[in-house]
This record gives structure tokens, C-alpha cells and sequence, in this order.
């Protein structure tokens, strides 16, 4: 079903590494325009330039999700660029995780920050023109965590069960326009993720988990794919996936 991707116009946060890099490739590979956005421009550059080749068919702009004005800018300037967005992907996320009694109240925030606040400015900045358009589809990256509260990940558990409920609610708010919504819940999934934790005990299980259990991103990126891919009609609400050998 990839000739239902073959051309759409697709904005990917957190897409330097990771989750947003693979979905990238593989979208790119599918036909579709890319629009990167992340903190880091050179690494995103050169995935941009990767998968340019001849045509010009993908965009590297930084952007910091915490930054309501940049992200505007990044839907703004595929929508310049291309004439439209046809799917957006908030992408972008922390996952520092700590015992609530250590107080790691920054990191707190940034969380918020990121993994939520992030979320919303995405659907702030796409949301107008898929009205315009009478069309669109936003897909929103929660977690396991979003459905399994996660030992001292109490923080991170929230704010992707907040993207959950967010996601949620805004299905049921864009029908008028056509619009489609995703939330995507992965497992353990290779990604840079594990290295936002800065606690060196919590970090040491988590690495420890992640090797053990991780898949590809390319399985994400997979995912996304297929709720893409679908006709207009179909409207793919929430994916929650794992390894096979995950348990929790």
C-alpha cells in the first residue's frame, strides 16, 4: 500500500536519531517529502542529504520542541516548501528515570516539556492548515509507559499517558475536517532514549534492559508506515507494539 504515501508531505520531530531517523528513511524510500526537525542541524543535514540524492525531497531544520515559535516555523516552512503537510509526526522525547524521592525536579519539567508540551505545539502549528485543507493525519509517539506505569519512571509514564489522553481527545475534536490521528506506543525500541538518564544506577538497568530486549527502529518506523499507508477511510487510532521477548 506504499502508493498511499508516495508524495504526502511529512513533518518528523526528534528526527536526528533514532525512532524519527528510521521512519524517515523509510518514508522517504516510500516516495514521501521529509521535513526534519531537531536540536542537532549538522546530524540532521546530513539525513537529509542521504536521502535527497537527485531530487529534492527532504528539508533539515533545527528545532527545539520546546519552543512553541520553532515549531511553527518547521510545519511552516514544509507547508512553503511543498504546498501542504499531509502528516505530522511528534516524535521528539526524554526518558530520564529516578526515584520520585530523589527529586530530580529539572528533569521533571523537561519532560513536560518535551514529551508533552512538545506534542501539543506540533498539533498547534499542523492543526490550522489540515483545517485548510480538509485533510491531514497527526501521529503522536507515546510508550508502553503510556499504558504500564513504569518503577521510577512515575514522571515519564505520565506524560506519555497524557499524550495518550491528548491524542485521544483531539480524534474526537477533528472529524469536521477529515483529519486522522495516531498514537504509536512502542516497547523497547533502539534509540538514543536511554541516554537521557542521568541517575548512573537507573541508567546501568535500563541499558542492561535495552540490550537484552530492544528491536530495530526500523520496527517503528514499519508502524508508522502502516497507519500512513492506509485509505483515507481508515483511521488507525493506536498502535501499541513490543519485542516478542519484552514481558513488562
Amino acid at each position: 500500500m506504499s502508493g498511499h504515501i508516495k508524495g504526502k508531505v511529512i513533518v518528523i520531530t526528534g528526527a536526528s536519531s533514532g525512532l524519527g531517523q528510521a521512519a524517515a528513511r523509510l518514508l522517504s524510500a516510500q516516495g514521501a517529502h521529509v521535513v526534519l526537525g531537531a536540536r542537532r542541524i549538522e546530524r540532521l543535514q546530513q539525513l537529509a542529504d542521504e536521502l535527497n540524492g537527485p531530487a529534492q525531497r527532504a528539508l533539515a531544520i533545527a528545532v527545539d520542541v520546546t519552543v512553541r515559535d520553532q515549531v511553527k516555523h518547521l510545519v511552516d516552512t514544509a507547508v512553503q516548501s511543498f504546498g501542504r503537510i499531509d502528516v505530522m509526526i511528534n516524535n521528539a522525547g526524554l526518558m530520564p528515570q529516578s526515584p520520585l524521592e530523589r527529586l530530580k525536579v529539572d528533569e521533571w519539567d523537561r519532560m513536560i516539556d518535551v514529551n508533552l508540551k512538545g506534542v501539543l505545539y506540533g498539533i498547534a502549528a499542523a492543526l490550522p492548515h489540515m483545517q485548510r485543507q480538509k485533510s491531514g493525519h497527526i501521529l503522536n509517539v507515546s510508550s508502553v509507559a503510556g499504558h504500564k506505569i513504569m518503577v521510577n519512571g512515575a514522571v515519564y509514564s505520565a506524560t506519555k499517558h497524557a499524550v495518550r489522553a491528548l491524542s485521544e481527545g483531539l480524534r474526537q475534536e477533528v472529524k469536521p475536517w477529515n483529519i486522522r490521528t495516531t498514537i504509536v506506543s512502542p516497547g523497547a525500541v533502539d534509540s538514543e532514549l536511554p541516554g537521557s538518564v542521568t541517575e548512573p544506577d537507573m541508567a546501568r538497568g535500563l541499558r542492561d534492559f535495552y540490550q537484552a530486549n530492544a528491536i530495530p527502529a526500523e520496527s517503528f518506523a514499519r508502524v508508522v508506515a502502516f497507519a500512513i499507508e492506509q485509505p483515507d477511510d481508515v483511521d488507525v487510532n493506536e498502535i501499541l507494539f513490543r519485542p516478542t521477548r519484552q514481558v513488562p
